[in-house]
Order: C-alpha cells, then structure tokens, then sequence
C-alpha cells in the first residue's frame, strides 16, 4: 500500500508529494543508469586511445576482494591487519555482506556477537545499537570520522564494515564503552571492476544496484554505486490494511588522482533518500510482549504515516606518501542530514483510535563539517623500533530538532513535515578541538608497548523546550583519554595483548541538559585477548576477555527531567568473547562469532526514579549471544550455505512501575542460501528466518514496546559482471 499523496515534504525551502517522489525514483534511476553508463563509454573509448600512455605499474589485474576474513583496517588511524591490532575487532566483509543479502547496515551488524538493537522513539530513531552492553548512536563513524546523525545506513557503497570494540576514546574523541562502528566506503581502483545486480523478493521486495569502476589515465580512477530497494511487511493494520513500507535510493560517485604515486587525491559524495513507513512493534502486556498480536501480524502505523529522510556526506581526502614509512593524510567533510517523520507506537490497549494517538513526530536537520588530519612514521631509536601517529581534529556541528503539529483531530491526527508546533524544540551547537599522539615500540623482539593520549576540547549549547519552558544550557569539557597496551607476537601467526583504554562523553550532542552540572560521563575498559592464524593465514581466531566500568551515565531518555537525568551513577560489563573467520578449506569458509556478558548496575544516582536497580542487569543486554555463517562449494558452480543467529533474554526498564521490567523473550533464526557462480554472473537464492520464526528483534531501552523480527523472507538475485 502506497503511502498517502496528501504528506508533503518540507525542509528549507523544497516541498515534494510522495507521488511526485515515487515518479522522480522512476524517473532518477532510469536517469542516473544512462548517465553512468553514458560516463562508462565515454571513459572506455579515452582508455581505449590511451596507448601512448606510460606504463604504469600496477600490483593487481582483478579485483581482489576478502573473503570472510578481511586482510586490513584502518580503524587504528594506519592501514594494518587486523590480526596485528592490540584490541578486539569484528569485520564485516562485502563478500560475507552479499552472500547473505544484508542490504542495510542494521542487517550486517548481526553478525556481531554482543550487539543487540535499540527499538527508537523520540529523537534517537535510526540506527541505534547496544554493543557489550552500552550504547552506541554517539559511536557511529565513516571511514575513521564522526557520523552520528539520526539516519537509517545502507551499505551499497561499503567495502566492509570494522567495529572496534572496548573504548576507542584516544583514537577517535569522546564515546562510550561497548566500541566504534566504522563504515569503511568502496573506492576507486586502477583495474576495472564492473557489477550491475537485480533482486526480487516476498513481501514486496526488490532491489537494484550497480558498482562501476573505471581507470581514466595513468593515475586516475573514478567509482559509482548506485542502488534502489523497495521492501513491503508481511504485517498490516488490522483497521487499515496499512503495512510497513520500506523504500530507499543511494548514489556515491568517487574520483582517485595519483593512485600509486606520492600524492593521492579522492573526491566522494555519498546521497542516500529514505522514504519508509516505519514500524513501532507491539506493545507489552503482563511484563511480555503481547505475543497474541504479533501472531496475528498486527502493525499499528496509520496511512499517512512516514519516515522521509536525505542524507549528502561530501568528503576531500589527501594522502601525501613522504616515505616509505612516513604518510600525511588530511580529510575534509561536509555532511547535511534531513529527516522528518510521523510514526505510531503500539502501547496500551489498542483500538482503531487509540493506535492513532500514540503519534512520534519528529523533524531535525543536522550540518557537520570536519577537519582530521594524521601523520603516522615508523623509525628505529636506540636500537629500537618506533611506530608513532599523530594528529588533530576539528569538528563542528549544528542541529535543530522540531516537532510536527497536529492537523487533524486528536482522535485522528494528520501530522506532515514543515507543518511545527512551535519554535525549535531544541537547537545544538557545538565546536570541538581534538590532538593526539600514540607511540608503539618494540622495546625487545616480538614485545610492544603501546601508549597514547588525546585531548579533546569541546564546547556547546543547547536550547530546548521542556515542559513549556524554553532551556539555555552550556556545556565546556576538556577531557584527556589513554591508551595502553602490551603486544607479543612470538610468530606471525600468533599474538597475545592486553589492554587498557578509557572513553569519555559529556552527552551535551545527545540534547542532554545537564551542562556542566555533572561530569563528563567516563569509561575505563580492560581487555587481555589472543588472536591466531591459521591455514596459512586464511582463518582467523581470536578470543578476548573484558571488564569495562562506567561513571555518571546520563539517562537516554530525551524527554527526562533535569531530576532524572542521571540514570545510574556507575556500573560495570564483564565478559568473553570468541570469534572465527576465515577460510577451513579451499572449499568451505565460515564467519562465527560468541559473547557472554555479566552486566550489573553497581550505583543508583541520587536522582534516579528507581534506586533498587542496583545489582540488576542493564536493559537491552543480553548475557549470551552467538551467529554462525558458512558456505561450502560443492562443485560445478554451485555454493551452499547458512546461518543462525541467537540471543538470550532482555529486558526493557520501565520508569513508571519501580524496578519491574518488561522482558523480551530469547530466540535463534536461521537463515539458507544457495548460489550458482560463474566467472561472469551468479545466481543466488536466500531464505532469511527459513523456519518463520516469530522473535523479537528490537526493543524501545525504556520499555514501552518491542519490534518483531524480520518474518521468512525468499530472494532471488542474480549478478553481472562485465
């Protein structure tokens, strides 16, 4: 079901009908392919007449793309192997992503054990994770810079996917305990690498993409990936017949200058336009999911409901090889992120009526623009071996969030973007200084020590509208971060470390209004771990074990009082982590990873609603996870594999009741594949919860409602490669 034609997107100035979208989507694709393909031509005929060119030497013919088992990362601020990274790091590989039909970000992240999702409302919608059981949306990066506006991420223009995890304040800024989520974008090459891809599903789904790369000149390259997917639900309304609609475009065009020389340039832009209706889930009843109503795939959205957003990301990067050693690499980005949204959550008793008052609007425009700059060398000094980076940062940020006023009645409410309530319902502004310096010296052979420090200074203001009254507060943090860690690598294939690192976040970015009236939240987090190669390095395993604590957590509930700001005043996370990936044999290759987790609230604040939370578990924090992908070529072309993901129980905190909350229920999807590959196509066919599980996937962290999971699903894909 289409959504209404009568919701008008407004922001700055432009006002465009759904309908009138929907024909631009049709008209754009069709477009934007005769532009790339019409660009692609053109470029192979220059190519083609380029034959008194100098030759140019160039390590690779083919596009060489990693397995499950990804060969590097620059989460670290240097492009390195994973295995050799003092920390515990989970990638999410593009060929681990394709095989399994993961589209958006949200669905590649499964594969990372310890993760759970965050159900939104309010202003914290979009993607939105727990990871080792603390939160994340203000730990969210693409390609090593801050990205943390409210947007739902798509994964079209991604090579991989590296969270880092534990506290990365020193390499990164301000954040919190469980890790960063680092986006790592698809770039341009000298050797062509050409895809166009079509996919066709249940419940309405299909899906286009394209990732066309073409040399230009010596040095030259240019990148673009484009992609259109359409999802329906198997869920409805059972008033309306309404459903949950999914529908989103992306286009990232990227040129590279003196690729192999000293100096390389790169000029990207990423565009992705959402169009979604989105879904709230059900509500709890008795402490549980109102099991009854999600059997019946009931949705609790309205017709006219949307979530309409537009995201530009432009970014320069220079990188100015010195030496061998020594590289300078500088990135400027401007980034503007545009939602608005009118979405209904199940709670309560529902009736054809009371469904259409639990409404959730929102309307927030964001600008980031940031400076980074790092220098990374290598020399040896008194016989021993130096690997130092340093760097400075400068981000600036400006956000303003609105609510959306009521056009109809109040028993049946028409809300639509540009239409507010009043002034801004808050305004953020913030400015933040950043430098950094981290040395690792082989102080004997096979033994590093590795120590850094940062400083970031940040200052901010906040104006906010609560409870009618309009709210000017200031934050200014100067916050120091550490990182410390000892590394032997007795071979190659073998390295033991243990770590230690701390993580700061004052929240001001996150509309908090404490200001200065408490400390920066603080985390401090141990980790000894091992990794192992094996298989000629082809299989990776690695283990860590893990103890984090954290000080002053704010609430993460935007709408909390100046009393109730403060949730808890400390608490801690241990656990054990395991992780498997890589390549058994010629033929099979697997991704798996398992977390156990022991989270306990260790001090209530002072202010806090419900004191008895001590010695409880943090909502939305599993103690045992796990997921398993694998793969196993059987001959003649033919792939066959599968997956399954679990999660133990969860619970929900629920203000209102004292320490009673609401709990969602463990589960295991599983999920198949089968492909048929050629060197020039492939055919693939996936069942996403092959066994139509009913589970509950999301969950709002205070309670209210939970988000069923994704009901069997079938795709058919094929690919082409030219």
């Amino acid at each position: 079901m289409k959504k209404s034609q009568k919701n008008i997107l407004k922001v700055q100035g432009f006002a465009v009908s759904p309908m009138a979208i929907g024909e631009r989507r049709r008209a754009i694709l069709p477009l934007g392919a005769v532009f790339a393909a019409g660009l692609f031509v053109v470029t192979q005929a220059a190519f083609a007449e380029e034959q008194t060119l100098p030759a140019v030497t160039v390590k690779a013919n083919a596009e060489q793309q990693d397995g499950y088992r990804a060969s590097k990362t620059r989460v670290g601020k240097v492009v390195q192997d994973p295995h050799d990274v003092p920390q515990a790091i989970t990638t999410i590989t593009r060929s681990l992503m394709e095989e399994q039909e993961a589209n958006s970000l949200r669905e590649a992240l499964r594969n990372v054990s310890g993760l759970t999702f965050n159900a939104a409302e309010g202003g914290r919608s979009g993607d939105n994770m727990m990871l080792r059981g603390f939160y994340t949306f203000g730990d969210m990066y693409l390609d090593g810079i801050r990205d943390t506006a409210q947007y739902n991420r798509e994964v079209f223009n991604l090579e991989q996917v590296d969270v880092l995890r534990g506290a990365a304040a020193m390499l990164f800024g301000r954040g919190q305990a469980g890790g960063v989520i680092n986006q790592v974008s698809k770039a341009p090459m000298l050797f062509g690498i050409n895809k166009l891809s079509a996919g066709i599903g249940t419940d309405g789904y299909d899906e286009l993409k394209a990732d066309l790369n073409q040399r230009i000149g010596e040095t030259t390259a240019f990148r673009i990936n484009m992609m259109s997917r359409n999802e329906g639900s198997s869920r409805t309304n059972p008033y309306t017949d309404t459903e949950p609609e999914v529908h989103r475009m992306g286009f990232a065009p990227s040129i590279s200058f003196g690729l192999g020389t000293d100096h390389e340039v790169t000029l990207s832009h990423l565009w992705v336009k959402t169009q979604d209706r989105a879904d709230y889930g059900i509500p709890f009843l008795n402490g549980k999911p109102n099991h009854k109503m999600a059997e019946a795939g009931n949705y609790y959205g309205v017709d006219g409901n949307f979530d309409d957003s537009e995201t530009n990301i432009s970014t320069f990067n220079y990188l100015f090889k010195i030496s061998p050693d020594t590289q300078w690499r500088t990135v400027l980005r401007a980034a503007n992120y545009k939602r608005a949204y009118w979405a209904v959550a199940g709670q309560g008793n529902l009736t054809a009526n009371s469904t259409q008052q639990q409404a959730k609007t929102r309307q927030f425009e964001t600008d980031n623009y940031v400076l980074q700059s790092d220098l990374n060398t290598a020399f040896t000094f008194l016989g021993m071996r130096n690997e130092v980076i340093t760097g400075f940062e400068y981000l600036r940020e400006d956000s303003t969030r609105w609510g959306l006023r009521n056009l109809g009645t109040a028993t049946n409410p028409v809300y639509k973007a540009g239409m507010f309530t009043t002034a801004p319902a808050s305004t953020y502004k913030g400015d933040t200084y950043s430098a950094y310096v981290q040395d690792t010296l082989e102080f004997i052979p096979d033994w590093k020590l590795t120590t850094g420090i940062r400083r970031d200074q940040m200052s901010s203001d906040i104006v906010a509208v609560q409870g009618g009254v309009a709210r000017d507060v200031s934050g200014d943090f100067g916050e120091n971060s550490y990182r410390l860690g000892l590394s032997w690598q007795p071979t190659a294939a073998q390295h033991y470390y243990l770590g230690w690192s701390d993580s700061f976040s004052p929240t001001a970015d996150l509309y908090q209004l404490t200001g200065n009236a408490y400390p920066a939240e603080r985390s401090k987090v141990t980790e000894l771990g091992a990794k192992w190669l094996f298989m000629d390095g082809n299989l990776a395993f690695r283990t860590a074990l893990y103890h984090a604590v954290k000080d002053w957590e704010r609430s993460t509930d935007l709408d909390a009082s100046a009393n109730d700001s403060l949730l808890t005043r400390k608490r801690e996370s241990d656990g054990i982590e395991f992780e498997l990936a890589g390549r058994i044999t010629d033929n099979w290759e697997v991704f798996s990873g398992v977390s156990f987790i022991n989270a306990k609230i260790l001090e209530a604040s002072p202010t806090a609603i419900n004191t008895d939370a001590v010695g409880q578990m943090p909502r939305n924090t599993p103690r045992r996870t796990a997921n398993l992908w694998t793969t196993y070529n059987i001959g003649w072309g033919f792939k066959v594999g599968g997956g399954v993901e679990y999660k133990s129980e969860r619970s929900g905190f629920v203000p209102s009741r004292g320490y009673t909350p609401n709990f969602v229920p463990s589960y295991v999807r599983w999920d198949a594949m089968v492909a048929y590959e050629q060197p020039k196509y492939t055919v693939k066919f996936n069942v996403q919860n092959l066994f139509d599980k009913l589970y509950y996937d999301a969950l709002y962290d205070n309670g209210g409602f939970t988000i069923p999971g994704q009901a069997r699903r079938f795709i058919l894909s094929t690919e082409y490669k030219f």
